[in-house]
């Protein structure tokens, strides 16, 4: 298992919640507040190259605070949370060592509970993962998903049928253990954290998530996605089916024109905003604290998670 931070660290504090909620704007209050440094738990931006369409805080807007856990990756390259676990519990330990908060920010689900919580990775079998694999190949996708939906309905509702990787490695994990893989993690915390998420009504996230699509246009999407297609973008299986990348993609090859590819961003976007926000209901150490409204209103945020992290010092 990756190490985890010393019991006497400060508790960690993760801000998560949906895309568009103004975690990164409550991070860098949060950071200046509690002298913290940021730990990326976004897998997208993992990405050298992928700012845009990611709505990474440019380097120039950190105010001086350091973040971890960008521009980690090429694009070719494939995500992985294990890894994911490994480097970022390190960068925690280094924080604190320093005297300083790590302030963890993201929206994706599985990173987030593999960072923060008990979360040990089952071994894996190199002949039976290419049994599964030929399996993919000769029989397609299908019938993995097939398999994965009676072993694990669970775990099947959330992984595309053609989506092999992912597949086989749920499968891998029922033969290796014994145990499903919608059953291996739990909601114990590795180390001391508080976790905020970001509440804000659908109401008022999908007009602001409409807006986001439009600035990321006119800031130069299409160009920024030409420039990763040319450094493999398509090569890579996690990078290429990012929210808005892999809308932008079909533009470029002349299947969507710009406002059907805009209004298609929007409307992945705010289906994976649902999807992020559903994730973390169900855990109940989540503290939700209302969202930023604007730019005026971070400050009144900042103060509700910093009292929430302070009554989690106090051990309440």
């Amino acid at each position: 298992m990756s190490p985890v931070p010393a019991d006497d660290a400060p508790a960690i504090v993760a801000v998560v919640g949906a895309t568009a909620t103004g975690k990164s704007a409550l991070s860098l209050a949060l950071a200046e507040r509690l002298d913290g440094e940021v730990v990326n738990a976004d897998s997208m931006q993992f990405y050298r190259g992928m700012d845009i369409g990611t709505a990474k805080l440019p380097v120039a807007e950190r105010r001086g605070i350091p973040h971890h856990q960008l521009d980690m990756l090429d694009v070719h390259e494939d995500a992985s949370v294990a890894r994911f676990q490994a480097d970022a519990r390190a960068d925690i330990a280094a924080i604190h060592a320093r005297g300083r908060r790590a302030i963890v920010v993201g929206g994706s689900g599985l990173y987030l509970r593999a960072l923060l919580d008990v979360f040990e990775f089952p071994g894996t079998d190199p002949a039976l993962r290419a049994s599964l694999e030929a399996r993919a190949e000769e029989e397609g996708p299908g019938a993995l998903h097939r398999e994965l939906a009676a072993l694990d309905p669970e775990a099947a509702a959330k992984i595309p049928p053609q989506n092999v990787k992912r597949l086989v490695r749920a499968l891998e994990i029922i033969a290796l253990t014994g145990s499903t893989q919608s059953s291996l993690p739990r909601h114990e915390y590795a180390a001391p954290a508080v976790t905020l998420a970001l509440d804000l009504p659908y109401e008022l996230l999908d007009p602001r998530i409409d807006a986001r699509v439009e600035t990321m246009w006119e800031e130069g999407l299409v160009d920024e996605v030409r420039t990763l297609d040319a450094r493999g973008l398509r090569e890579g299986v996690t990078a290429r089916r990012a929210v808005g990348y892999a809308e932008t993609l079909r533009h470029l090859d002349g299947e969507l024109d710009a406002a059907a590819t805009r209004a298609l961003i929007a409307q992945h976007t705010r289906r994976l905003a649902r999807k992020q926000a559903q994730w973390f209901r169900p855990d109940p150490r989540v503290r939700w604290i209302d969202a930023p409204r604007d730019h005026g209103d971070i400050a009144r945020a900042a103060a509700d998670a910093a009292s929430v992290v302070a009554e989690a010092d106090a051990g309440a």
